[in-house]
């Protein structure tokens, strides 16, 4: 989520229309389609391929992970407090009502749930705006527990969204979207707006502290670099850490700058990551789904017409689910997902 949606214009490039997906943002027509800037992009998705709406009419929709075991997505209305659940029979159904925190939530601005991860051990991670914590839920039981909520004795911001390393490490953001007056909160208990590692033992390690909006957060396919969105309109970027073999941190750059982007035509802030086995990026951004290289180079976008927050890899890698302000769309990639490399 972003403090304020603002828009956004990426310039140059061709051009190709999508088919079968038309949106209305501010009850304009628009058609989705993709804009290529570098031919590279046509590596990673077919500029022909059909987008397609799954789902519509949700507040704003967030958190998109694709359950390998029931072949389901799961994906959050974080404002509305419900999560929901799509398959290719049934459709969108609600999954959990509420989301987040249950009865009145004095304080929060969203108390629903955020950010989604299914996990390498069937459990689903959920990022808990309204506990301010970052909790794991059996599927099977639907019961949850908190792996964190406080930091330092103090406790969590409203965790925004969360990625899971092969060994089980999670890494979170901790921006203050879920509370009302967001950093001006009398919740806010953290002086920072942090982004961590969780280990499987529970130990958990600050990684960065100087971020004003972390955001969506995603790994290399080798695991060695972190991306971190920042949803700042002063400072829209994507930063990259990067690990040593020992896991310390032994760099640390802004990847790609999309400050210089703004403009008036193009809705949205870097949101949401996900990355392709081939290690390109698909970030969430002004407009849709940014494909950026490896190294942080604007191949193409996805061009939704509206604010788009989050996107994952689904069904056999290589459909890219996309939550699109109010709406639930999917489009094939040639890109594959990390978790089915």
């Amino acid at each position: 989520m972003s403090i304020k949606r603002r828009t956004f214009l990426l310039a140059g490039g061709a051009t190709v229309a999508l088919g079968g997906c038309v949106s209305h943002e501010k009850g304009d027509f628009f058609s989705p389609h993709i804009e290529v800037f570098d031919a590279a992009a046509l590596d990673h998705i077919d500029p022909n391929a059909p987008c397609e709406e799954l789902g519509s009419g949700y507040t704003w929709a967030e958190g998109p992970t694709w359950d390998t075991e029931r072949r389901a997505l799961y994906f959050t209305d974080v404002p509305s407090n419900v999560a929901y659940k799509w398959t290719q029979n049934d459709g969108v159904q609600v999954f959990m009502d509420p989301s987040g925190v249950e009865g009145a939530a004095v304080g929060f601005r969203e108390p629903g749930a955020n950010g989604l991860w299914f996990a390498r051990d069937g459990s689903l991670i959920i990022c808990n705006h309204g506990r301010r914590a970052v909790e794991r839920m059996s599927l099977d039981t639907m019961e949850r527990e908190t792996l964190i909520g406080a930091y330092q004795g103090n406790a969590l911001n409203s965790p925004n969204d969360v990625v899971e390393a092969s060994d089980g490490t999670l890494f979170f953001t901790d921006p203050p979207y879920g509370l009302e007056g967001l950093d001006a909160s009398p919740l806010k208990e953290q002086r920072f707006n942090g982004v961590y590692r969780l280990s499987p033992d529970g130990v958990v390690h600050q990684i960065v502290e100087d971020m004003t909006f972390p955001n969506g957060i995603a790994l290399s396919p080798d695991e060695t670099r972190l991306y971190i969105s920042q949803s700042d309109p002063s400072a829209c970027l994507v930063r990259e850490i990067v690990f040593n073999k020992f896991g310390a941190v032994s760099d640390d750059r802004v990847m790609f700058d999309a400050t210089s982007l703004m403009a008036d035509a193009a809705p949205g802030l870097l949101d949401g990551l996900c990355v392709g086995a081939d290690g390109v990026l698909f970030a969430t951004g002004p407009g849709g789904v940014l494909i950026l290289s490896a190294d942080g180079k604007l191949l193409g976008r996805i061009n939704t017409g509206r604010a788009t927050a989050n996107c994952a890899f689904g069904e056999d890698g290589q459909t890219l689910f996309m939550t699109a302000h109010d709406r639930l769309l999917k489009i094939r990639t040639k890109s594959r997902g990390v978790q089915w490399s």
